[in-house]
């Protein structure tokens, strides 16, 4: 319950903000804005202040904006979307993409104000340091025994009641682990607010770069900044994210065209609702965290030259500005419809995907 909660509340606040981009900056170019809805149809109810509708809708998973004129229509209207200039245009569609970014600052801002999971050296002093865990190798010993990303090591123990002093270093997990190989061990996890045991045996000769048990580990403390310093982390870490992200969408596209390999890489609905469970699960600031990637990943998907994308509706406001006259309403229309079933069969097929990885 808490999983499906907190997804309809990250995903709902992510396209809404998206939305509300669209509606602050239409409105102080004075187009007229026809609704702005919370939610998606059917309606629950609607209350219409000057002349626009506000409604609250029954699916609450975000929101949309009725712009007028968004469609090419009533030009000669100057409250019309169609009549304005082509800047005051692309304005209106990037408005959504920048308050995605915004919102990812202030999500991050506030963790760093609360206190987020910093990596720290071994050789850093830190009080409550930990050793979590960055990565699991699927079908390794540790994802058998049912480790996560997140989990925290508090022990490891061996069948003779040998125990690693202090799990506060990689380095030293690291060897505990490496001199245990082959053994029964006993590993005592942090998982939110539980602690629980695991059994694993370490493997003797690993796969290349796999390690004994499977996992990533890193070394972590929790650190908090006041409000100034925050909002400048905040940034400096959504712009990280962005950079990531696009290199990561390169990464993947040229994989695509290479080998016809990376698009199992991508994760649906499905795949981050199951994020978003062991995001909840971990604690309040990793949701804040989550939600600000979410945000970050919106805003570039959504700037991409791609029909039925914001930054495809942009990329006809290009043309138009080089040729002089708007494209044809018909071939415009026609090309983000094609674009919109493509993207709406690329989401079924990652759902799969999604379903058959995770179930």
């Amino acid at each position: 319950m808490l999983t499906i909660l907190a997804f309809i509340i990250i995903l709902g606040l992510l396209v809404f903000v998206h939305e509300l981009g669209h509606f602050l900056v239409a409105k102080k170019l004075g187009i007229k804005v026809e609704e702005f809805g919370f939610g998606f149809p059917p309606r629950i109810f609607g209350i219409k202040r000057g002349e626009t509708l506000y409604s609250l809708n029954l699916i609450p998973l975000g929101g949309f904006v009725k712009i007028f004129g968004e469609d090419g229509e009533e030009k000669s209207s100057q409250r019309s979307f169609a009549a304005k200039k082509i800047w005051q245009r692309a304005s209106v569609l990037l408005a959504g993409v920048t308050m995605n970014i915004v919102l990812a600052i202030a999500l991050l801002s506030l963790g760093y104000m609360i206190g987020l999971p910093w990596a720290i050296d071994d050789s850093q002093a830190a009080s409550g340091a930990k050793v979590q865990i960055t990565q699991v190798v699927a079908a390794s010993p540790a994802d058998k025994a049912g480790m996560k990303v997140g989990d925290i090591i508090l022990s490891v123990n061996t069948a003779d009641g040998s125990q690693l002093s202090g799990a506060d270093k990689v380095i030293s997990v690291q060897d505990f682990i490496d001199k245990n190989k082959g053994r029964d061990l006993v590993v005592l996890l942090k998982r939110g607010q539980a602690d629980f045991q695991v059994s694993i045996v370490p493997r003797v000769s690993p796969p290349l770069n796999e390690g004994a048990m499977g996992v990533a580990l890193a070394r972590v403390t929790e650190i908090s900044f006041p409000w100034q310093r925050a909002i400048w982390e905040g940034t400096k870490e959504t712009f990280s994210l962005i950079w990531l992200i696009i290199s990561s969408l390169a990464y993947l596209i040229w994989q695509f065209l290479s080998s016809g390999r990376g698009a199992g890489e991508v994760i649906g609905p499905v795949g981050i609702f199951s994020i978003t469970g062991q995001a909840a699960s971990m604690g309040f600031v990793y949701l804040l965290q989550l939600a600000a990637l979410l945000s970050a990943n919106l805003a570039i998907v959504n700037a991409l030259p791609f029909p039925a994308l914001d930054g495809g509706r942009v990329l006809f406001l290009l043309i138009e500005k080089i040729k002089g006259s708007p494209v044809s309403q018909a071939v415009e229309k026609a090309v983000h419809t094609a674009g919109f079933a493509f993207l709406i069969l690329l989401m079924i097929v990652i759902t799969l995907k999604d379903i058959t990885r995770l179930f």
